[in-house]
């Protein structure tokens, strides 16, 4: 306002009514005069980066995964830095909502199996164990019930069926999405579930006997033996699902199954795999294999 008005009135004067110190108002000008310092510069191509980086997350990511995204691309950089600049520019990724434990209810003839894991959800390597659970979706033709398998180690995602009803064959059709995607494996792999009535059922349990996988149920009511479901339904209502509403029930499916395959398995960083997306730290694992056995040949 000061330099608009310079022509009208004197800059002391000016100074003198808005209280500005005119010390700070000449510093002002030849800082404007000069051009950004090299600091102030650096500063805002960072902040051009990020901004890149943050709208290609869909708006999800915080500071430490735009961190991993700006060293990747070559940057050196700090997270304090990553973090003052995001603050700065207003710039916010997505923090986890409030969460309260379900309670899972059994069928009217469960067949149960023992809890093998015992909250020792990644057991270092891939295949070792499997988790899945049911969780429910909203749309305009009524509700939608997603079911998923995952890998505890890796974190992929290696099953998703979306259907408009809870029978145990949605959780048959998750299950046969994983195998096939794996292949023939050499050890038995351990199926990790609530005691949902689906997973109690028999036709899991026959299903489980003829894939040839070792079933495995947390305590009812008891959300913390199956955290590694509860926490990707974390990840994916906050991050995709509250941010959309879905019109049909075909529309949940093809924007759900779309947001895991091409964005969580490919690219979504991962902080418990060294930031990686659980595809790039299987590829890695791939790779970690081939020079273990050409060193070994």
């Amino acid at each position: 306002m000061i330099e608009a008005e310079k022509a009208s009135y004197t800059i002391s004067r000016m100074c003198r009514l808005l209280r500005v110190d005119r010390r700070r108002f000449y510093e002002w000008r030849q800082r404007q005069a000069t051009g950004p310092t090299p600091t102030e510069q650096r500063r805002a191509d960072l902040t051009e980066k990020i901004r890149v980086f943050h709208v290609a997350s869909d708006g999800t990511y915080g500071a430490p995964r735009i961190l991993h995204d700006l060293r990747e691309a070559g940057e050196v950089v700090s997270r304090k830095t990553v973090a003052k600049c995001m603050r700065l520019a207003k710039i916010v990724g997505i923090s986890p909502r409030t969460w309260h434990p379900p309670t899972t209810t059994a069928g009217p003839n469960p067949d149960p199996a023992p809890d093998l894991v015992k909250r020792e959800f990644d057991k270092g390597k891939p295949n070792l164990v499997w988790f899945s659970d049911i969780t429910y979706l909203d749309t305009g033709e009524g509700w939608a019930y997603l079911c998923a398998v995952r890998d505890g180690h890796t974190r992929r995602v290696l099953g998703r069926s979306i259907a408009d009803h809870l029978r145990a064959d949605l959780v048959d059709v998750t299950l046969r999405q994983a195998v096939a995607l794996r292949g023939h494996l050499p050890e038995k792999v351990i199926f990790h579930a609530d005691r949902g009535c689906q997973y109690t059922s028999q036709q899991i349990a026959d299903l489980a006997g003829e894939l040839d996988l070792l079933r495995s149920m947390g305590r009812t009511g008891v959300c913390w033996d199956n955290a590694p479901a509860e926490s990707f339904w974390s990840t994916l209502k906050n991050e995709y699902y509250h941010r959309h509403v879905f019109p049909t029930i075909e529309a949940a499916r093809r924007g759900t199954y779309l947001w895991i395959d091409a964005w969580y398995n490919a690219h979504r960083r991962h902080s418990a795999i060294g930031y990686l997306s659980p595809l790039q730290y299987e590829q890695h694992l791939a790779r970690q294999a081939e020079q273990t056995a050409l060193q070994a040949a």
